[in-house]
């Protein structure tokens, strides 16, 4: 039932953007494009994986359409409001969304939470991937666990006392810790924010002592000496963190979390502007400079085109959506 109804919305989102792939210019009577400065909303602050993705991709999407990009950092409800405004705004091609893998949750868990969802994954059309990370799992570097087990068993002797950040309830972050809460048998203090870096900026504080992020996010400070990794969410490894188990291989099967970042326009753009921006979207991750501050930062580059994102967008959503019904009701949704 999920995997049917994300099939008929993004199919009907995306199918102007899949039938004008080679067009490269306005038709007859239509503006060109663009005609003013271009908005990319993050729905997070600054200092996360979203804003980790657009800040290149802007630069990069400025040179090639000679428009200035503006990062807009909207942050807010785990993404949901910065998805909203872009989901609700002129389908005009001035205004994008570079947002996370927790779009498709957060409608999902406004109705698990018996709210009306404020968007619906059809009112946007992706254009582009540009990240896939697998979450970790990261403790304050003062913290006493060394390991998962130490973590586990600590909170199992103190349940609801150890606190854990997220970019807000539902978010990426949130559902990731869920997902090991519920499979670990635990019960942690999740303690919501406006995103990431705020989050991060509290671990390295103390103020809370774990917290799932994407590898380039962690890694300066991990480097840095204020944190460290426990576990990696993924089915393998991080060339970045070589030596930090997945979850899987600690005996957590069903615990299996990738945080992705993907460039997203409003269902209604015109097919041009669409075909466009794929076409400068290949340019843009495809370039040596682009790619080395993702790689620099630990995060690799991991572009998938309009087609294959959407098929992407689609497995990956019915999985979290159905580990979010399991979740189900959570304190601080």
């Amino acid at each position: 039932m999920v995997k049917a109804q994300l099939d008929r919305r993004l199919f009907m989102a995306g199918a102007a953007g899949l039938g004008a792939a080679g067009l490269a210019a306005p038709a007859i009577g239509q503006p060109a494009w663009p005609s003013q400065n271009i908005r990319m909303v993050v729905p997070f602050p600054p200092g996360g994986q979203g804003d980790l993705a657009a800040r290149p991709v802007a630069q990069s999407l400025e040179k090639l359409l000679g428009k200035p990009v503006v990062v807009d950092n909207r942050g807010g409800a785990g993404g949901a409001l910065g998805n909203a405004a872009v989901a609700k705004s002129d389908a005009d091609g001035h205004t994008l969304l570079m947002t996370l893998s927790s779009l498709a949750v957060l409608p999902e868990a406004d109705r698990i939470m018996g709210r009306q969802a404020q968007y619906e994954v059809d009112q946007l059309v992706p254009i582009a991937r540009v990240l896939a990370d697998p979450t970790l799992l990261a403790v304050n570097a003062r913290a006493p666990w060394k390991d998962v087990a130490e973590l586990a068993a600590d909170a199992k002797a103190r349940p609801g006392q150890i606190p854990y950040g997220s970019s807000g309830p539902y978010g990426t972050l949130h559902v990731s810790m869920e997902m090991f809460n519920t499979n670990a048998g635990l019960r942690m203090n999740h303690i919501p924010y406006r995103g990431a870096g705020p989050a991060m900026t509290d671990l390295i504080s103390g103020n809370i002592q774990a917290l799932a992020s994407a590898p380039g996010v962690l890694k300066p400070q991990v480097d840095a000496g204020s944190i460290r990794v426990l576990a990696n969410f993924g089915a393998e490894r991080v060339p970045s963190f070589p030596d930090t188990p997945t979850f899987k291989e600690l005996g957590f099967s069903d615990v299996e979390f990738y945080i992705w970042a993907g460039l997203f326009v409003p269902a209604r753009t015109p097919a041009a502007v669409i075909a466009r921006l794929r076409e400068a979207m290949k340019t843009t991750m495809a370039d040596p400079e682009v790619r080395n501050v993702y790689e620099r930062a630990g995060s690799p580059p991991a572009y998938l085109d309009q087609p294959e994102f959407m098929q992407f967008v689609r497995a990956d959503s019915s999985r979290l959506i159905q580990a979010v019904r399991k979740i189900g009701r959570v304190d601080g949704g």
